[in-house]
């Protein structure tokens, strides 16, 4: 079972074989959306073909996970996870599975290592510690075999090794 290590960085310079991305349900045109934060970076270095193979997908379940090439990242593929309800929210439990969801694909197609963004704590509403603590729970459940980090979005990206999830985070 994995324990996650927490870095502060940019999720798209982590030195892993697949992102994660904190995608919503599927059900709007991803061509119609104006993605903000992880999603917004994501669409713009990777380009238009991993949302165009994407949406030929359809609709996600809350919790579910599809994985796309990375376009023009350097990754192996991209993991886009449906953190958001169709409120737009998210909720520990589909953050929990979304976790689930990306670990079990993670593992099928024998990905060596795997970055998280803080899924849930943008757009979708979850404190910041919450998400983390939810994360950590769930990845150190999982059997995935591989290395996890949790990238939390910031200058510089100082590792932190076996430390508490909320170690660093204002109460």
């Amino acid at each position: 079972m994995p324990v996650p290590e927490i870095v502060v960085g940019d999720l798209l310079e982590q030195r892993v074989e697949v992102i994660v991305n904190a995608w919503n349900r599927n059900v709007i045109p991803w061509w119609l959306l104006l993605p903000q934060g992880v999603s917004g970076a994501i669409k713009r270095a990777a380009g238009h073909a991993p949302f165009r193979e994407l949406a030929r997908v359809g609709p996600i379940p809350l919790g579910g996970a599809v994985l796309t090439s990375a376009g023009r990242l350097h990754y192996r593929g991209i993991i886009h996870v449906a953190g958001l309800d169709l409120l737009w929210r998210a909720t520990p439990q589909s953050v929990a599975a979304c976790a689930r969801s990306a670990l079990d694909l993670a593992a099928r197609h024998g990905f060596a290592s795997v970055a998280f963004p803080l899924v849930g704590a943008g757009t979708g509403g979850l404190p910041e510690k919450r998400v983390i603590d939810i994360l950590h729970e769930s990845i150190t459940a999982h059997p995935y075999p591989g290395r996890v980090l949790l990238v939390r979005h910031g200058v510089g990206a100082a590792a932190r090794v076996g430390v508490p999830a909320s170690a660093g985070l204002p109460a």
